[in-house]
């Protein structure tokens, strides 16, 4: 393995543990009242930041990692909603590093694979949520799930339009991402 090779490998280690760091602690901006956090949706920003830094697979991880690991850690989020953000949050990393990948690492594509990695997310929180509804007997009505969820998450997902782009274009320019390429 080359040097350039090691520090590349070392610098998407570093990211991807950061990243991990802020999605457990970005939630305390929210004061730990629930009703806050699915408005601005703090675990999210981190998540999708890491699929576009250090790729689909470490973005999945992350993803999936950081809910669990907070319920366990600080109580929050409880069972199942841990369990079905684990879900969506593995498909925002996934999605945002695939996507990124695919459609060339440009500007346009940034925001594409944003909206579809937010899209994919919702439907795989929503499709979770269905799911374990159905093993608990409750009754579940996807679409205004679905509608709900994203209504009452237009603030969060407008602060990811905003910040994760402007994140990755700052990381990429000044030639911090392990995967670097001037946009």
């Amino acid at each position: 393995m080359s040097d350039v090779t090691l520090h590349k490998n070392l610098k998407k280690i570093v990211y991807v543990a950061f990243f991990l760091a802020l999605a457990l602690v970005l939630p305390f901006l929210t004061g730990q009242v629930p009703e806050i956090g699915k408005i601005l949706n703090p675990m999210h920003i981190p998540v999708l930041l890491c699929g576009f830094i250090a790729g689909a697979p470490w973005g999945a991880v992350v993803g999936l990692i950081a809910p669990l690991l907070r319920m366990v850690l600080f109580g929050m989020p409880q069972m199942p909603t841990a369990l079905s953000m684990a879900v969506e949050l593995a498909v925002y990393g996934a999605a945002s590093g695939l996507f990124y990948r695919l459609l060339g690492k440009k500007v346009s594509s940034l925001y594409v694979s944003l909206f579809i990695a937010m899209l994919l997310g919702r439907l795989a929180l929503c499709l979770t949520a269905f799911f374990i509804a159905g093993f608990e007997g409750t009754e579940f009505s996807f679409l205004t799930y679905l509608v709900g969820n994203i209504t009452t998450a237009v603030p969060g997902l407008v602060i990811q339009v905003l910040l994760v782009p402007s994140a990755v274009i700052i990381l990429e320019h000044f030639g911090l991402s392990p995967n670097a390429t001037k946009l």
